[in-house]
């Protein structure tokens, strides 16, 4: 700073000198033409002197555009020689500079590995802006949308509409399915706001193959259950028929132009052929039961009132729990709760989850059957809880298996008809279970 004080005085002390000889020549009229070079002297040294002292301002000036336009790569170093003040100065211009480039190489690291990851995950990621400009893209949303340079998703209208409307139709926080020859693709969005501008996020997940498996699992399931069911039936009439025949070919006896039985091979014959039709009864029953799982008609979606509900279900079990001790109670956290459903279908549900409560209450003290109804802010929840003796662990995971069941006299078809119904309602339906304390089936919409 001394310097910079002293170069100062310097140019002070030669202006005021400038100054008395201008004024001393002024006034000299043979001196004129020396008073007005004398003069442009004085007028250099005054724009030097100010140059001289805004030559601070000048360097905030471009420190200042330096950060405005990210250009880091430039230094403070020219005045250093000007004093320890200047020499401070620029030292902390450089050391913000350098925090500057330090922090920019950190953020295009970050942005490099964040972008790999992205570019390596299995799930498609696309994300455009309100205008339709393509912001990120990765390998795998190429590969889906069969576009490899997309700029501008309403490129995408032209060549691919269906895609198209399921990306731009999609809500926040909502999911669709879209389907291909080769792949099955659940869409997934959210929405976020970037510097002002909204950004729309989209994930195309592709389902298929674990689809496929769930679906041969599901098979392998079913075919299991109705082998047992079938084998259950035909074991039995089968050996009945080969013995039926046996007693036929060793006690019927011809008799004069007729054939005749004794009164025990009669007896045997009237008790095989009556299990025989009992058997072939319950395997129509079985096949009737799965006819009905299969063939589900289409919900016919209404505003149900929720109270109403519950308590036409309780009103309709109310005969049958009569017979009983077991106490049945709704409750609904507001009578003004509603949902869209299919009312006949809902209170389906409710009645055979009510029926399997009162049936593992059968052998409980003080049986109790607890029908409630709450919303969570963005579910509504029916639950249907009981104080029985619960489901076994092993056998929770298999209850909504088409044909499994823990009952002597049940179809298995009830909890597996349910949980389907449940499925054409977008919902979903869950059980939690504490042997001889609480079991809680779950309807959520």
């Amino acid at each position: 700073m001394k310097d910079f004080r002293i170069r100062i005085l310097i140019r002070v002390l030669l202006l005021g000198i400038s100054m008395a000889l201008f004024v001393f020549m002024v006034s000299r009229p043979n001196m004129v033409f020396a008073a007005g070079l004398i003069f442009f002297v004085l007028f250099l040294q005054l724009f030097e002197l100010y140059r001289y002292v805004s030559q601070t301002n000048r360097k905030l000036t471009r420190f200042l555009e330096s950060v405005r336009y990210s250009d880091f790569i430039s230094g403070f170093t020219a005045d250093n020689n000007l004093g320890k003040s200047f020499r401070n100065l620029n030292t902390a211009f450089n050391e913000v500079f350098e925090a500057f480039r330090k922090a920019r190489s950190e953020k295009e690291e970050n942005w490099q590995y964040l972008n790999t990851i992205v570019q390596q995950v299995r799930t498609g990621i696309i994300s455009f802006d309100a205008e339709g400009h393509v912001q990120l893209i990765n390998a795998n949303a190429k590969r889906f949308i069969g576009e490899a340079n997309l700029k501008n998703i309403h490129d995408l209208a032209g060549k691919n509409k269906k895609l198209f409307l399921a990306l731009m139709e999609v809500q926040s926080g909502k999911s669709t399915l879209y389907k291909t020859p080769d792949f099955q693709l659940t869409l997934q969005a959210t929405e976020l706001r970037l510097r002002g501008n909204l950004i729309k996020l989209v994930t195309l997940q592709n389902i298929q193959t674990e689809l496929q498996r769930q679906e041969l699992e599901a098979w392998q399931n079913l075919t299991r259950v109705l082998r047992h069911e079938i084998m259950n039936s035909i074991t039995p009439i089968s050996s009945l028929t080969s013995t039926l025949r046996e007693i036929l070919t060793q006690e019927l006896k011809e008799k004069e132009n007729h054939f005749e039985l004794t009164a025990d091979t009669t007896e045997d014959l009237k008790e095989g052929l009556a299990t025989i039709e009992n058997r072939s009864k319950g395997l129509i029953k079985f096949i009737d039961a799965y006819r009905e799982y299969t063939s589900l008609p289409q919900p016919k979606i209404k505003t149900v009132l929720l109270k109403n509900l519950l308590e036409h279900t309780a009103q309709l079990m109310k005969p049958e729990l009569n017979k009983t001790s077991i106490q049945l109670t709704t409750s609904c956290e507001s009578e003004y709760f509603t949902l869209q459903a299919d009312p006949e279908m809902i209170e389906q549900v409710l009645i055979n989850l009510v029926k399997n409560a009162m049936d593992s209450l059968n052998h409980t003290k003080n049986g109790k059957i607890e029908l409630s109804a709450t919303y969570t802010g963005t579910h509504t929840i029916i639950e249907v809880a009981d104080n029985g003796p619960g489901i076994i662990p092993e056998a929770i995971h298999r209850i909504f298996i088409p044909f499994f069941t823990t009952k002597k006299t049940g179809s298995g078809i009830g909890l597996a008809l349910s949980r389907q119904i449940m499925q054409m309602h977008n919902g979903s339906l869950s059980v939690e279970s504490v042997p001889d304390v609480r079991t809680v089936f779950t309807l959520r919409f």
